[in-house]
């Protein structure tokens, strides 16, 4: 996970609609089922889709919680970092 990748990802669930996302998630985790596909190829759509999961999980934090960005970014890499260390 990048965090710039999830702002940025973040900004553009602000600016357009969430569903831009949710529908490039399915297209990414459908491309993963092709057996052809190397294993760099599936580490990249991996790091996409969590990013990608990330900024959705930021967005929500921002909509519910009513927080800045920067800080809902920093407290959604503190929670993963927080389950990693566990």
């Amino acid at each position: 996970m990048r965090l710039p990748v999830i702002r940025h990802l973040s900004t553009f669930i602000e600016e357009n609609d969430e569903d831009f996302v949710h529908e490039t998630i399915e297209t990414l985790e459908n491309l993963t089922e092709l057996s052809s596909m190397k294993d760099e190829e599936l580490d990249v759509i991996g790091e996409l889709l969590s990013n990608m999961y990330g900024a959705i999980e930021v967005n929500k934090m921002m909509r519910e919680e009513g927080i800045p960005q920067r800080d809902a970014a920093k407290k959604f890499m503190e929670r993963v970092m927080g389950s990693i260390d566990t």
